[in-house]
């Protein structure tokens, strides 16, 4: 399969020429799947996760690794999609979750679905699920810090979980580098 000209896509999602892809003209590139368009929070999120220089835009070398993110999001998301229905259901979620190594109740997983199912629809679209998962890797990442003795549980008091809480919404609001956990 050959590969798509990254440097061509780019510049047509750069509506503006500024040599930079904002949150806006990201959104109006991605597709997903649904006809409907590209979860913005997501946008911010990803863009968030490559803006190495924190200006809230991505330029060319940035993009490029953002578009093989997205694109091992793509295959992570359809191999899971076992229905081939364009998005993930409760099945499909555990399921995921499961690989992934995480070990959640039913009643957590069907909270996850009522909290990323924008379309109400009891499943989650290809956007979603990516936040999704970028928010529950960063949310982990955070309870491993605190929890030295890997037994899955942590004692923290209640301004300590605060400032848990409220540091990782400002790193996932934040567009600056490095505050959101990229998938390996």
């Amino acid at each position: 399969m050959q590969q798509p000209n990254l440097l061509q896509i780019f510049q047509r999602v750069d509506r503006d020429r500024s040599g930079q892809i904002s949150v806006d003209e990201l959104q109006s590139a991605l597709s997903n799947g649904t006809w409907s368009p590209f979860n913005p929070e997501t946008c911010r999120l990803m863009i968030g996760m490559f803006d190495s220089n924190g200006d809230g835009a991505i330029n060319f070398a940035e993009f490029q690794a953002l578009w093989n993110y997205v694109n091992q999001w793509t295959e992570c998301f359809r191999s899971f999609d076992r229905d081939n229905s364009g998005n993930i259901d409760l099945g499909e979620l555990n399921q995921a979750l499961t690989q992934f190594g995480y070990r959640l109740s039913p009643q957590f997983v069907s909270l996850l679905i009522r909290k990323f199912d924008r379309t109400h629809t009891n499943s989650v679209n290809f956007d979603d699920f990516i936040q999704l998962m970028v928010v529950l890797q960063t949310l982990t990442a955070s309870f491993r810090d605190k929890d030295t003795d890997r037994d899955g549980r942590i004692t923290v008091g209640y301004e300590e979980f605060l400032t848990m809480v409220f540091s990782l919404t400002m790193a996932l609001m934040s567009s600056g580098p490095g505050k959101a956990t990229k998938r390996q």
